[in-house]
């Protein structure tokens, strides 16, 4: 029997037999015995209920604040803030609080808008709860005991990914923080159009490399790529081509890697001709018989552990004269990352197997790392009028995605990366199965940023987001801002 089921009856039957003994009469041997009995079940009622219902803890009592910080909340454009008040941080968005180990900090925090906000940060176990009116203020206060890169965020839903996070950072920044190398492979990476040229040999070299990458603001990961990047390098050729593979593994690999090309008519895409050990090399040659965009992954055990590590790209098999040109390509692939922190620590993560087995990621992701192709680094660039072509891929290893560029319509997909079947027209989302791709094209109306997502839109909060930036004028009755104007 459990403890909450055991509270439950001891109470009544304790209650009964007080009752029964409660009278004026002199205690038989019987009635003393039974007397006994309630003392030893209230006793126990007492122990069951003090560990099944426990009484609130005491307030923790702190001295005086060591470091004091006021935020308010607000918005710059279209993003939700944090505010500095005071001091350096006065004006500042989002400002990095710091302190040293040990020191008790206050965070006061002002509600400088008729929204509902708050403040919290896990690691430390503090909220402000919610603040509801304009004005309103709360302060949280604790002892920063560990020295770390702490995220302070609104978890009012929605409110974290419109901006409304900072940084608290405790101890020394060489030591808390996390810094990798830049895995991100830019989306406008990859080489141009075959076009009409006849049947050729195309020779094909990757390196399969691990590498410490930048997965997010002050967090790291060990990746699995294809030449340093994710995704791997955008392989081109043509119906009728050649295709000859070199896989090697870097002599740094810890792992055996391969690799498997959907483009591949042949046992294992070419798996079972490369499961390469660390410091060697393997090589085959396909025929490219049929156009399509492909997923290529690694396809050595546990093959989704190596897929979502990074080890994943697109081959392209152009139809035999080519594509019809466009302004612009682009190459975009969606992933997810299991690790077995929480979304949004810092440092290096490390990989969750039982999350996986689960499909419960922390972080989802294109080009390999949280917010990527949101930077202005690697943001998508083109022009009104220009013509877009993007090619996406799923490598999953579990999440089908539904792929949307909020503000756009397609005006061609080719579903299942299908080349040679009609394209289907005016399309606003694309469904893209786990080791799948899909082409698809539109033209840019208005100028501004577009934002490139998975319309299962919860994931954008885990970092599944990308930005298109369009310049140039656009037609004015196309979209503009107020009532009709004729």
């Amino acid at each position: 029997m459990n403890r909450k089921n055991k509270a439950r009856w001891l109470l009544p039957l304790t209650l009964v037999l007080a009752l029964a003994l409660s009278g004026c009469f002199p205690e038989s041997p019987e009635q003393k015995d039974a007397r006994a009995t309630v003392v030893a079940l209230s006793t126990e009622m007492a122990a069951v209920q003090s560990e099944v219902f426990p009484q609130p803890a005491e307030p923790v009592e702190y001295p005086a604040a060591d470091v004091v910080y006021t935020l308010t909340t607000g918005a710059e454009g279209t993003n939700l803030v944090f505010i500095g008040v005071g001091g350096e941080i006065d004006g500042v968005v989002n400002p990095t609080l710091t302190a040293d180990p040990g020191q008790v900090v206050q965070i006061r925090v002002i509600n400088g808008m008729a929204v509902e906000h708050d403040l919290r940060i896990d690691e430390f176990d503090v909220e402000t709860g919610s603040l509801l009116a304009e004005g309103e203020e709360k302060v949280i206060t604790f002892r920063a005991d560990e020295v770390g890169v702490y995220k302070y965020y609104c978890s009012i839903p929605g409110h974290r990914a419109a901006g409304m996070e900072g940084t608290l950072q405790v101890g020394d920044a060489e030591v808390a923080g996390a810094t990798g190398a830049n895995i991100v492979r830019h989306p406008a990476d990859l080489p141009g159009p075959i076009g009409a040229r006849g049947p050729e040999l195309v020779q094909v070299e990757l390196t399969a490399q691990e590498v410490v990458g930048q997965l997010a603001d002050g967090t790291t990961y060990n990746y699995f790529t294809y030449n340093g990047a994710i995704p791997g390098p955008f392989i081109r050729a043509r119906v009728g081509d050649t295709v000859e593979v070199t896989l090697n593994n870097d002599t740094s690999s810890t792992f055996v890697h391969s690799i498997d090309l959907h483009s591949v008519n042949g046992p294992g895409g070419g798996a079972v001709y490369t499961q390469v050990e660390p410091g060697q090399s393997k090589v085959f040659t396909f025929q490219a018989l049929q156009p399509g965009v492909y997923v290529y992954h690694c396809a050595t055990p546990s093959h989704a552990h190596h897929i979502q590590s990074g080890m994943y790209g697109l081959i392209l098999i152009e139809p035999e004269g080519g594509l019809p040109p466009v302004d612009k390509e682009f190459y975009v692939m969606q992933g997810e990352i299991y690790t077995a922190e929480p979304f949004g620590t810092a440092g290096l993560l490390t990989f969750d197997h039982e999350a996986m087995l689960d499909e419960d990621p922390e972080y989802l992701v294109f080009n390999g790392a949280a917010g990527a192709l949101a930077s202005e680094v690697n943001a998508l660039q083109a022009e009104v009028g220009d013509t877009v072509r993007i090619y996406f891929g799923v490598a999953g290893p579990n999440f089908t995605s539904s792929f949307h560029v909020i503000g756009e319509i397609f005006d061609k997909v080719y579903p299942y990366g299908s080349i040679t079947s009609p394209a289907i027209t005016d399309v606003q989302t694309v469904t893209v199965a786990p080791g799948g791709g899909v082409i698809v094209e539109f033209t840019i109306d208005v100028p501004g940023r577009y934002i490139l997502v998975d319309h299962a839109l919860s994931r954008l909060e885990r970092g599944l987001v990308g930005f298109l930036f369009a310049t140039g004028e656009g037609e004015p009755g196309i979209f503009y801002e107020g009532p009709y104007q004729p």
